[in-house]
């Protein structure tokens, strides 16, 4: 039963893939909607998680070291080239199956998918690995190409971050994109301290630790902290430490008028929401596009208790200026739509989907949504830009422009912990997935002065 409950692991894997690679789905909504509707145990669903994330992430490392073994092959089925990079990976970087019984399941799979000359064809070249190893990346004579395989990332963003932070970095951040991404939870500091939440983790099986990064954060290392009392009883919150340092940047009082301009799902609005004060009138106004989002962001409220300072509404960030008066909101956070490429460790395969041609239309929609909110910002008041990725042209470029068309703003620097100022350039800051094994993100801050 134990064998064949494995088996199932690996085929639902191989299902994952073909999915995420036909574009219809992505990685991670997919793994979850999977693990919610599978009859999965703890242990399989992490199995199924480290399956279809390992294998996504060395992708091009992995099609590499399977080519010479299926150079000759005349058609391979997509389906099968997935499973042979399945059990390869497997192979290479799971210790705790031996090889026998990955190549053994491969040639199952092969036969009740497809048939005895596909399982024998599988048998054969996982077997012919097995024997001759893998070929050395040293083969490959162009830098940026070995480089690009190595860490598997395509080599137009494997030259355009060598060209950013040069080789050595660009490695050391691509090899930190193959280990997983730790569980960061933010407690409600209000109702209970750091230590006291660590306490009542471990209480129930969960091992955490402070974030270095965050004074509200946690970061899980052992157990499943979203079963754990401080999410039933909304003291907390799962949220990545890097998100957790945009709402104290909005330095907010207890009665201040705050917009979240592009909020779901609602980790920062609800963030920002514990700065406010019902009884003081403080309220954060949070909107996205689609309504399905919306509801999540109410859903974040109700569950955290931050439903009286919390107005969730449908709309375009691009019609703020249309629907809100000129000097409405104390606090303004774009937290703008982006690429997302500072997720690729816990979105891997976002690094196979994005183009060159992204960054200008996203750039374009980004200085769209701050040249509509303008207005409704009070005089005096703060405006944080943010985004989930970590690249000049949604970021920094965007903030120089719109400075440049909105001369009534200036750029104030972002006020960091000292262990973050390395991340610091030209008064804001940019963090990279390798520096701290977060996710990559960018922040920056503005005063309207008149």
């Amino acid at each position: 039963m134990k064998d064949k409950q494995i088996l199932n692991v690996r085929y639902a894997a191989l299902q994952a893939l073909e999915r995420i690679e036909k574009g219809g789905a992505y990685s991670n909504l997919l793994l979850n909607d999977m693990i919610n509707k599978g009859d999965f145990s703890i242990k399989d669903s992490h199995l199924l998680t480290e399956l279809v994330y390992g294998s996504l992430s060395r992708k091009l490392l992995l099609e590499f070291y399977l080519q010479p073994f299926i150079a000759q092959a005349k058609k391979i089925d997509n389906w099968v080239r997935l499973l042979l990079e399945l059990s390869l990976y497997q192979m290479l970087y799971l210790d705790r199956v031996p090889d026998h019984a990955v190549i053994n399941e491969a040639v199952e799979i092969a036969k009740k998918r497809g048939n005895v000359g596909i399982s024998k064809f599988v048998n054969g070249v996982l077997r012919n690995i097995q024997r001759q190893g893998v070929p050395k990346t040293s083969l490959i004579k162009d830098p940026i190409k070995r480089l690009a395989t190595e860490i598997s990332l395509p080599q137009w963003l494997t030259r355009k971050l060598v060209a950013q932070i040069g080789q050595k970095e660009t490695k050391k951040l691509g090899l930190a994109l193959f280990t997983p991404s730790h569980v960061s939870i933010r407690i409600d500091e209000r109702r209970i301290s750091r230590q006291e939440a660590i306490n009542v983790l471990a209480a129930e099986g969960i091992k955490a630790n402070k974030s270095p990064l965050s004074p509200c954060g946690l970061f899980a290392l052992k157990g499943s902290a979203v079963k754990s009392s401080l999410f039933k009883n909304g003291l907390a919150t799962l949220q990545d430490e890097t998100s957790m340092l945009v709402a104290p940047i909005l330095q907010i009082e207890k009665s201040n008028q705050v917009l979240d301009a592009c909020a779901a799902p609602g980790g920062k609005t609800t963030h920002i929401a514990t700065y406010l004060s019902a009884a003081a009138g403080g309220k954060v106004v949070a909107l996205d596009l689609h309504q399905h989002k919306v509801q999540l962001i109410k859903e974040n409220a109700r569950r955290l208790h931050l439903t009286q300072v919390v107005d969730s509404r449908r709309l375009d960030a691009r019609q703020v200026a249309a629907l809100f008066s000129p000097a409405t909101f104390d606090r303004i956070l774009v937290d703008a739509p982006c690429s997302g490429l500072g997720l690729m460790r816990r979105k891997p395969d976002i690094r196979y989907t994005k183009q060159p041609d992204d960054f200008k239309r996203l750039a374009a929609l980004q200085l769209e949504i701050l040249t509509s909110i303008a207005p409704t910002l009070k005089v005096g008041g703060r405006l944080v830009y943010s985004t989930c990725t970590i690249f000049p042209e949604e970021n920094q470029q965007v903030v120089k422009e719109f400075l440049r068309q909105h001369p009534e703003f200036e750029l104030l620097p972002v006020p960091v912990s000292a262990n973050l100022r390395e991340s610091l350039s030209d008064q804001m800051l940019t963090i990279y997935p390798h520096q701290y094994n977060t996710d990559g993100f960018f922040i920056s801050c503005l005063r309207k002065k008149q």
